[in-house]
C-alpha cells in the first residue's frame, strides 16, 4: 500500500480534484494553494474527497467584505468576518495553506479600526460593525505566530501591535467599571456564547448596541468573565514579545499581562471546584460549567498541573465534557444541558469554534495524546457527514447547523495535517504524523494516507500505513518511522525530536537518513536529538478518560 498510495499521491492532480472554481478570484486563490505543495489521498476515497471539498468550499468562503479586499468569511448563514473566530484562530489555520488571505483578514481588523480603538466584532459587505465585542481566541498569538511561520516584514508587525495596544486601551477604559482589572460582558454576544445557560436573564446585546454600556436595569450585570479576562492577558503576554522584536522592552506589557492572570483567578477561579466562572456584580459566581473553561485554557493560562486537573475533572470526563463526540459547549451532567444541534446554539451540542481552538490548549502542555482522542471522533464525523456544519450532535456526530462553515472546514484540515500530515510551526520545526484517521462508528477501518507539502522550496512526502510512517525529501527516502509517533523535523530536513502518540508505549526503531535510532515512547513523551545526540525522553505523562 505504500508505494501504491505514493504513486497515487504523486500522479493527483490537484487543481481537478479540487473541481470547477465559483467565481473568477478563485484563480488567485488556487495558484497560492498549489505554490504551497500541499496535496492529500487516502485509501478511502470518501476521505480523499472531502478532504478536496473542504478546500473548495474554503476558496467559497474567501471574498470582500467591508471594502474590496478579499479576506476570509465565517460562511454558512454568517455573511462576513468574526473577530472572536474567523479573524483570529480560523486564520492563524489558514496561514498554513493561505498566507495571503491570512494577511488580510488580520490587517483588515485594524484598517477598520474606530478611532477611539475599538475593532469591529465583524466586517460584513454592510461595513464594519461595533454593537459589542465578541472576543475568543487571542489576535496577538495568532498574528504572532503568522508573523514568525510566513517571514512577516517587521512594518506589518508594527502597524498590528499598535492597533491592537489601542484596543487594549479601550477595552480597560470601558470594560472594567468594577475597578477589578479584570474584564467584563455586558451581553450575551460578548462572547459569543448564543444561547447558552450561561447567559440566561441577560441581554443578547450591550445596551442600547453601544459597547461601552451595560443595562442599568439588569440586576446581575455586569459579569467579569473569564474568558474575556484570559484573552486580554494572552493578548499582552504576546504584545510583549511583538514590542521586543521591534527594539521596546517589553516590559510594559508583561506587567499588564501577569495583572490580568492575577485579576482572573482572584475573580473567577473557584479552587474547590477547579472551574472559571463568571462573577456577577454582586460579587456571586455564576456556577454553570461550559466551554469557558477550554477557552482559559486555550489562553495558555494555568500550570501543568492545573491543566492536568482541569482534564481529569472536566475535558475527558464523560458526566462533563467529554462525549461520544467531544467536546460539549455545557457540562452534560448540568441538568441545563440542551444537545439541539439544529440551531446556533452552545447550550450543549458541541461546536467546531471550541473544537478548532483545543490544540492550543493541550499541545501548549504537551498532551498531544489525548489531543488525539478528540480529534478521531471529530474527523469521523466530518467524513461521514453531508455538508460542514457549526455543530455537532454531542451523542451520534449528526451534523447539525448551517453548512460550508469555514471553521469545520478548517478542522477537518488542520486535524488531518495534525494526525496524518506535515504541519510547520511557528518555531522553525515541521512536524510528520504518523496515526491513522478512522471511523468511531460500525466496523473496525484504518484508512492509510499520503501528505504532501512544500517548505522552503523542498518537497517533503508523508506516507502512513498501520505499521510506520515514511518521509520523503524531494524524492529521495529520508526517514522511516513506527506509527503512532511525531517526527519534528527542521525546515531543512534535520531531525530534531520524537513524541509518542499513543496511548501505548512505542518500541521500536527510527531509520533517519540511513541510521538507525532506538526508540522508547511512553505517551506524550518526547525524546529530543541535539547534533545525533538523544536525551532522555521526558514529558507530562497520561491522563486517562474519567468517568465520575
Amino acid at each position: 500500500m505504500t508505494s501504491s498510495l505514493l504513486e497515487t499521491l504523486r500522479s493527483q492532480h490537484t487543481a481537478s480534484l479540487i473541481g470547477p472554481l465559483a467565481k473568477p478570484a478563485d484563480g488567485a486563490l488556487l495558484d497560492e494553494w498549489l505554490a504551497s505543495g500541499v496535496a492529500f489521498a487516502s485509501s478511502s476515497q470518501r476521505l480523499t474527497d472531502r478532504y478536496y471539498q473542504a478546500v473548495r468550499e474554503l476558496f467559497d468562503c474567501i471574498a470582500p467584505a467591508a471594502d474590496d479586499t478579499p479576506i476570509l468569511h465565517e460562511g454558512g448563514i454568517y455573511h462576513g468576518c468574526w473577530l472572536e473566530s474567523t479573524g483570529t484562530i480560523n486564520a492563524e489555520i489558514l496561514s498554513r495553506f493561505l498566507p495571503s488571505i491570512a494577511t488580510a483578514t488580520f490587517s483588515a481588523f485594524a484598517n477598520h479600526q474606530r478611532k477611539d480603538g475599538l475593532f469591529p466584532y465583524k466586517l460584513t459587505p454592510a461595513g464594519p460593525a461595533f454593537n459589542q465585542i465578541q472576543l475568543v481566541s487571542p489576535l496577538a498569538r495568532a498574528v504572532w505566530n503568522h508573523y514568525h511561520l510566513n517571514g512577516l516584514d517587521d512594518a506589518w508587525l508594527t502597524h498590528m501591535a499598535a492597533s491592537m495596544a489601542r484596543y487594549d486601551t479601550w477595552l480597560a477604559t470601558h470594560r472594567d467599571t468594577l475597578g477589578t482589572g479584570a474584564v467584563e460582558a455586558f451581553s450575551t454576544y460578548d462572547t459569543g456564547h448564543d444561547l447558552s445557560s450561561r447567559f440566561w436573564h441577560v441581554p443578547d446585546s450591550p445596551f442600547g448596541n453601544d459597547p461601552t454600556r451595560c443595562d442599568p436595569d439588569s440586576p446581575i450585570l455586569p459579569f467579569i468573565a473569564p474568558d474575556l479576562t484570559a484573552n486580554v492577558a494572552c493578548q499582552r503576554h504576546y504584545l510583549s514579545l511583538m514590542a521586543q522584536t521591534i527594539g521596546q522592552t517589553g516590559t510594559d506589557w508583561t506587567e499588564k499581562s501577569e495583572a490580568s492572570r492575577a485579576a482572573l483567578f482572584a475573580q473567577c477561579f473557584d479552587a474547590d471546584d477547579h472551574f472559571f466562572y463568571d462573577r456577577d456584580r454582586h460579587g456571586r459566581l455564576v456556577r454553570i460549567q461550559s466551554d469557558v473553561l477550554l477557552r482559559v485554557l486555550a489562553c495558555e493560562i494555568g500550570t501543568a498541573d492545573q491543566f492536568r486537573t482541569a482534564l481529569e475533572r472536566y475535558l475527558l470526563n464523560t458526566r462533563k465534557f467529554f462525549a461520544k463526540f467531544p467536546l460539549t459547549s455545557i457540562a452534560l451532567d448540568d441538568p441545563r444541558f440542551d444537545p439541539n444541534f439544529a440551531q446556533n446554539s452552545w447550550a450543549g451540542p458541541s461546536n467546531f469554534l471550541s473544537l478548532i481552538r483545543t490544540p492550543h490548549a493541550f499541545e501548549h502542555h504537551g498532551h498531544h495524546t489525548e489531543l488525539t482522542w478528540i480529534m478521531q471522533p471529530t474527523l469521523a464525523a466530518l467524513v461521514d457527514a453531508d455538508r460542514f456544519p457549526q455543530t455537532l450532535n454531542p451523542f451520534t456526530g449528526a451534523a447539525g447547523f448551517t453548512e460550508k462553515y469555514s471553521p469545520s472546514i478548517l478542522t477537518l484540515l488542520d486535524f488531518i495535517e495534525r494526525l496524518s500530515g506535515i504541519l510547520p510551526r511557528p518555531d522553525g520545526t515541521v512536524w510528520f504524523t504518523s496515526l491513522l484517521p478512522k471511523p468511531v462508528l460500525h466496523k473496525h477501518e484504518l484508512w492509510e494516507t499520503a501528505y504532501a507539502r512544500t517548505v522552503d522550496g523542498i518537497r517533503f512526502e508523508l506516507v502512513n500505513t498501520e505499521a510506520d510512517g515514511t518521509i520523503c525529501r524531494d524524492g529521495e527516502l529520508l526517514c522511516r518511522f513506527p506509527s503512532g509517533t511525531r517526527v519534528t523535523l527542521d525546515r531543512t530536513g534535520q531531525i530534531r525530536a520524537v513524541t509518542g502518540l499513543s496511548a501505548r508505549p512505542i518500541q521500536g526503531t527510527i531509520t533517519f537518513d540511513g541510521e538507525d535510532i532506538p526508540l522508547s515512547l511512553s505517551p506524550n513523551s518526547k525524546l529530543t536529538l541535539t547534533n545525533g545526540n538523544a536525551a532522555e525522553p521526558s514529558g507530562p505523562g497520561l491522563v486517562l478518560p474519567q468517568y465520575q
